[in-house]
């Protein structure tokens, strides 16, 4: 996962269903040596695969992960799950940096979103 800590990243957009999610959720070992070249490589990498969407993280004080990767269809997402170079980085989690984890992969069928307008700062306020 990256380093997100320089303050709130929004969410993937809502797409136009149908397309596909697949929820990776871990829990990592306490040596990480190489996770986060790899996991940043991981992150180039998909984004090379038409189709891909997006993705997003997040990690709690717990220590438990949550990425969702979004692709417009089950093409793109068997492109992702078959690439030599991710394959080789999966080997590697479960040898090393995974105490576990779980991979959910489902069809979206209803997608919409939020947000909130930003409201002009008057500049003669103070």
């Amino acid at each position: 996962m990256s380093d997100r800590s320089q303050g709130p990243v929004p969410p993937v957009e809502a797409f136009e269903p149908p397309y596909y999610v697949a929820v990776f959720t871990t829990v990592r070992t306490q040596d990480q040596s190489g996770y986060s070249e790899t996991n940043a490589r991981m992150e180039d990498l998909v984004k090379d695969v038409p189709g891909f969407l997006g993705m997003d993280h997040a990690q709690t004080p717990g220590g438990l992960g949550i990425t969702v990767g979004y692709f417009r269809d089950a093409d793109a997402l068997a492109q992702w799950r078959n690439n030599a170079e991710h394959r080789a980085a999966q080997e590697r989690g479960r040898a090393e940096w995974y105490r576990s984890y779980t991979l959910h992969v489902a069809k979206v069928e209803r997608s919409h979103g939020f947000k909130r307008r930003q409201v002009p700062q008057d500049p003669t306020a103070g």
